[in-house]
């Protein structure tokens, strides 16, 4: 964190306050309409802007639906100049993370806003008194709450769509955030592997190595017995990452919940459970870019009443040929003995035998050397960067 004299001199530097912005929170349904559809607006003509849909978008805001407002809150903020919406942002207090990672911070997340560094310090500077009023000293995002969900703004991998799941904005976020006093804390890798591309030879005798060596069996999940796979996956992701910068562990309802979203999407031989002597202690999960067809609905699925959109997500799902791999992990014990290659080559040589071209693998810490290097060893080439800023308060 940077010191305070320091952000003293850097808040003297930061864009005036437009006299002609008015932020308030989100308060009533037309608010929370307004809140979603201003992305139509911030990114009208750019063609790699995929939408999310409004349905689940009501839903995320919706304390009454989404997890994670059991243990955690959110004031959502919008930004009207003349009353048209130029802007907006959502201030999140996460309780978990903070005694997880005995930290002090908020978070800020879902942040919009027209190329206005003036209208930016409005948001940031509202967000932030709601957040020192519960007493944070400091603040990071973008997260949409967490580390659990999307998280970062992109700053390099602009040239193409964003995969299922991460985050895309306009180029020019990066200097409204900078303006406003927030500097870099840490930078998250997308990478990009096609399935056309053999791994190297040495990688792939290894692994076998290994394989036979450990005792280790892969095999896809199980989705007719789903609630004890996903129990066992949860027991197995808490553990693998639990010692990751920004990690916090999921609750049982926040798990369930990615898990019941993510079943519409999962094809079994993509989702890898490894095993020694029938326990668990690795897996991998790779979904098809739902970002693919998600782009045809254009965010709704229905147009006065008719089912437009969900008629163009359900022919474009056909044509998804792109992949993302969101999860691969080892518990505590079996870290570095090379499980994470076996199911690296498991899953490349899957996606090619089910006609896949490749994907995304995303994302991994910058400073995650050893899991960039086997990205790296197996092909991959870094195609986005995502940057998480902060800012004491």
């Amino acid at each position: 964190m940077a010191a305070a004299a320091e952000m003293q001199n850097t808040d003297s530097k930061q864009p005036p306050l437009p006299s002609d912005v008015e932020v308030t929170p989100v308060r009533s349904s037309a608010d929370r309409t307004a809140f979603i559809r201003l992305t139509y607006s911030i990114y009208e003509g750019d063609p790699n802007f995929v939408p999310h849909l409004e349905m689940e978008r009501r839903d995320f805001m919706d304390p009454k639906k989404h997890p994670f407002f059991e243990f955690g809150e959110v004031e959502f903020f919008l930004a009207r100049r003349a009353g048209k919406t130029v802007g907006r942002i959502a201030a999140v207090s996460n309780p978990r993370y903070n005694e997880f990672q005995g930290t002090n911070v908020g978070f800020f997340g879902l942040f919009e806003c027209v190329n206005d560094a003036g209208v930016a310090r409005a948001l940031f500077e509202k967000a932030a008194e709601w957040l020192r009023a519960k007493g944070f000293t400091s603040v990071i995002g973008p997260m949409s709450y967490s580390t659990n969900g999307e998280v970062g703004l992109l700053i390099e991998g602009f040239n193409t769509p964003p995969a299922i799941m991460t985050t895309y904005n306009p180029s020019w976020y990066a200097a409204l955030i900078e303006a406003n006093g927030f500097t870099k804390a840490k930078d998250l890798y997308a990478w990009e592997l096609s399935s056309s591309t053999p791994p190297p030879e040495k990688v792939a005798r290894i692994a076998e190595k290994i394989r036979q060596r450990e005792g280790v069996t892969v095999r896809p999940v199980n989705l007719k017995d789903f609630d004890a796979e996903v129990a066992r996956v949860k027991t197995m992701y808490n553990s693998a990452w639990e010692k990751n910068w920004g990690f916090v562990p999921m609750t049982e309802g926040e798990f369930d919940h990615l898990a019941r979203d993510l079943k519409q999407m999962v094809r079994p031989e993509l989702a890898l459970v490894a095993e020694v002597k029938g326990e668990p202690v690795g897996f991998a999960l790779t979904i098809p870019d739902a970002n693919e067809a998600i782009k045809a609905a254009n965010g709704r699925l229905t147009t006065f009443g008719l089912p437009i959109g969900l008629a163009k997500l359900l022919l474009a799902t056909r044509r998804i040929r792109r992949l993302r791999l969101v999860l691969l992990g080892t518990v505590e014990g079996y870290r570095r003995r090379g499980l994470d290659a076996i199911l690296y080559l498991d899953t490349l040589n899957k996606a090619r035998e089910l006609g896949y071209e490749g994907g995304e693998i995303s994302w991994t810490l910058e400073d995650n050397h050893l899991v960039n290097r086997a990205i790296e060893s197996m092909g991959g080439k870094q195609s986005k960067r995502y940057r998480v800023y902060e800012k004491p308060l």
